[in-house]
Order: C-alpha cells, then sequence, then structure tokens
C-alpha cells in the first residue's frame, strides 16, 4: 500500500547571506516570504512560497545549520517547469542575475534541464517534461564529461522495482 506522500512541501538549503538568498531566490523563481524563523534573538531562516507552483524554499543560515553542509556543485533540487519556453526563461533570468547556468540540455525524448547556480554555489535543477512522453519505462543515464548523457535500458542496481520491468 502507497504511503499517501503527494509532493514535496519544501527543499531547505543552508545559504551564507540570508538577506542575499531571500533576494536572489525570490526573482529567480518568483517566490514571496512566507515565513521568518528567529532564534535566540537572531534571524536564521525564512522560507519563500510560490503562488502558482505550491511548494517552498526554506533557506537557513549555514552556520545554524547541523555539521554546517556546503552543497557547492550539488543538484540538491529539480524544479518542474510548464513549458520548453520556461526553460529559456530562467537561463535569462539567471543572465540577469548574474548567475552561471548552463543552456538547455536535452536529456532523452521530451525532456530537457537548465541548472543554475545560487550565490552559494549550490546547483538547482529546472526541469522540462513532455506531458505526452509518460515515464513508463527505466532510463538510465551515463554521463562522461560535458554534453548529454547516453541514454541506456538497463540498471546497474537490483532494485524491488523497476519501470517497464
Amino acid at each position: 500500500m502507497a504511503l499517501g506522500i503527494t509532493k514535496v512541501l519544501h527543499v531547505k538549503l543552508p545559504v551564507t547571506d540570508l538577506q542575499r538568498s531571500v533576494t536572489w531566490y525570490g526573482r529567480l523563481m518568483d517566490l514571496a516570504l512566507a515565513h521568518e524563523f528567529v532564534e535566540e534573538d537572531e534571524l536564521r531562516g525564512a522560507a519563500l512560497r510560490s503562488a502558482e507552483g505550491d511548494f517552498s524554499i526554506a533557506l537557513r543560515l549555514r552556520q545554524h545549520c547541523a555539521g554546517s553542509p556546503d552543497l557547492t556543485g550539488h543538484d540538491v533540487a529539480a524544479f518542474h517547469v510548464v513549458s520548453r519556453d520556461a526553460l529559456h526563461d530562467v537561463q535569462r533570468r539567471a543572465a540577469d542575475l548574474g548567475a552561471v547556468h548552463t543552456d538547455v540540455q536535452e536529456r532523452g525524448p521530451g525532456q530537457a534541464v537548465v541548472d543554475v547556480t545560487d550565490p552559494d554555489g549550490t546547483v538547482l535543477r529546472f526541469f522540462w517534461v513532455d506531458p505526452a512522453a509518460k515515464a513508463e519505462t527505466f532510463i538510465g543515464y551515463v554521463f562522461d564529461g560535458d554534453g548529454p548523457p547516453e541514454l541506456v535500458g538497463e540498471p546497474r542496481l537490483d532494485a524491488p522495482e523497476v519501470l517497464g520491468r
């Protein structure tokens, strides 16, 4: 029986400058400030909410996170966008913010991504999937340097369930 999880409510990211990150994420993703978190009389976190997508990005000052995590270069989250054209809008917004970003990268039939690096070096992935291209079978992605990945149909893991098998 399924557990009943219907979506990801928020993604929480460690940041070094809360105000800078609130402004940056708000501008890149059209997010509005929804919550602030004050502990020991110090503002240590914030949550930004999307009006159109019903999700939130939570930000917490890195020095107040367990272990002071550094996600530099890691694509911690992938956000689905409504169209391929929206990926080009993400690129434009990233350029306007002076953020490092990729070109639109094809990721198999009816799929494309753009990666954007936030002010702390964390990578955000923006993903478009053609609604007509449902994921009914397993696809493996083999990355070998720059450029698009090679697509493979056989998993390397022994998993309890594999799509299309």
